[in-house]
């Protein structure tokens, strides 16, 4: 298993993309350009006191309480190369550590940490890929400059095209409210649907393709993806016919009394050299050893996401997953069944119109056999405490993002997390962190 856990270390709440001619202006519209540039640094620092537990394994929460800190750096280019076609580069550079060497909690805490760290800066092409859009007709909207769009219009009815590096986040599971660890909430689970164990190396990115049919109303996208050679790894697996991610989405934007909102249905298919638990249960090795058993098997599953305004400035969400829960996890998580609900809140009413406070609640679980391969001793991706006493992972979240000034923000963030990894012999953990973000 590699040193590193696959996260999506840049998440974006916008997957649309931008056609290409640039077009007169509306008045006050965004002003068309053939290529930009942007930067963006995030510094989080997490840490909690100890806590009580009955015994720890290999991929235990430390007990004793840690303090750790993470750092990333984005340089963003985008160039416009013909008409309705862009590429766009991402260099990411970051250094840092995740609590406990990030293991022992599912939804872990920190949406930008790294199964082992590094004490001097990392580089890394995050993403390099050509999206391509074919405009439909009929009503233009317009299209701001942002990290991976170029400014400009667009069709609302549309075919869009992208294939290169990219996260499959970037495309799928987008949320209006709980998607960007970076400016959102912090935790794995808010920033995605843990049970799709969405391609990804061990840094969150993956060579792919991904198609869209957008329409006014509602879109549907699908997505073909490489895998890691190995659970977290960075080498793609070069059995490219035997391993591989597809997944599939159904949006269904909606209004409540002039309240926007969206419904999205996913299921994914992914094939890789994976482990089975029964199977590593049957043979008489103990701890029960999961590389031992691995051949190129399936795995599948389902999310539903749902975002909706209930009045101004204040929108809620829920992200519901399932998986099959019988072939090991291999990009993402241990996760086999999640639901999530939360609630964000603008600061206007307190005249911070700039600020938000959030709320979310997490129940993580797994299924039946997952629970007795841990039990047996199995390590996963972040769990495996040599013994299992299970209980669904329960985590609540908090945060208050403050506009500090120009286009610097700060966040205070909390998390209590009960029955780290499964585990109601260990914990409860209360996690305290703080956030500084800057972006341009």
């Amino acid at each position: 298993m590699t040193a590193l856990v696959a996260c999506n270390s840049t998440i974006l709440s916008a997957p649309a993309d931008t056609n290409s001619v640039p077009l007169a202006d509306p008045p006050g519209g965004p002003q068309s350009h053939d290529w930009t540039w942007h930067i963006q640094n995030t510094d989080i620092v997490q840490g909690y006191p100890g806590f009580s537990e009955r015994y720890s394994g290999p991929n235990s929460l430390a007990s004793g309480g840690q303090i750790r800190e993470s750092v990333s750096l984005d340089l963003f280019a985008g160039v416009r190369l013909w008409r309705g076609a862009e590429a766009h580069i991402d260099g990411l550079v970051w250094q840092g550590f995740g609590l406990s060497k990030t293991l022992g909690v599912e939804g872990f805490p920190n949406g930008e940490a790294f199964r082992l760290g590094n004490s001097v800066p990392n580089v890394n092409i995050a993403r390099l890929f050509i999206r391509q859009t074919i405009g439909l007709g009929g009503e233009e909207e317009a299209v701001e400059d942002d990290q991976l769009h170029l400014a400009g219009k667009r069709d609302v009815s549309r075919l869009t095209f992208t294939v290169g590096k990219m996260s499959a986040k970037d495309v799928f599971d987008n949320n209006a409210y709980a998607n960007d660890p970076r400016t959102q909430y912090m935790n794995w689970a808010l920033m995605a649907n843990e049970a799709w164990d969405y391609p990804a190396d061990s840094i969150g990115y993956m060579t792919g393709f991904a198609a869209e049919l957008n329409q006014p109303d509602w879109a549907v996208r699908y997505g073909f993806f490489q895998m890691p050679r190995v659970s977290n790894g960075v080498a793609q697996d070069p059995h490219y016919l035997e391993a591989w991610g597809m997944v599939t989405e159904f949006e269904r934007r909606i209004a409540m009394n002039n309240h926007p909102g969206a419904i999205k249905l996913l299921t994914f298919l992914n094939r890789a050299h994976m482990g089975s638990y029964q199977t590593a249960l049957d043979l008489p090795t103990r701890p029960a050893d999961i590389q031992a058993t691995r051949a190129y098997r399936f795995k599948y599953g389902f999310g539903l996401n749902v975002e909706q305004e209930v009045a101004k400035n204040v929108g809620v969400f829920s992200r519901l997953g399932w998986s099959n829960g019988e072939t090991e996890g291999w990009t993402f998580a241990d996760v086999d069944r999640t639901a999530t609900f939360g609630i964000s809140i603008k600061g206007e009413s307190w005249h911070r119109q700039d600020d938000t406070v959030g709320l979310a609640g997490v129940i993580n679980g797994i299924s039946r056999v997952h629970q007795k391969f841990f039990a047996a001793g199995g390590t996963g991706i972040l769990a495996g405490d040599g013994a299992l006493s299970y209980a669904p992972e329960e985590i609540l979240e908090t945060y208050y993002d403050v506009k500090l000034l120009w286009h610097i923000r700060g966040t205070l963030d909390y998390q209590f997390v009960n029955h780290p990894a499964f585990n109601r012999d260990r914990g409860p953990a209360h996690v305290f962190g703080a956030r500084l973000h800057w972006e341009f």
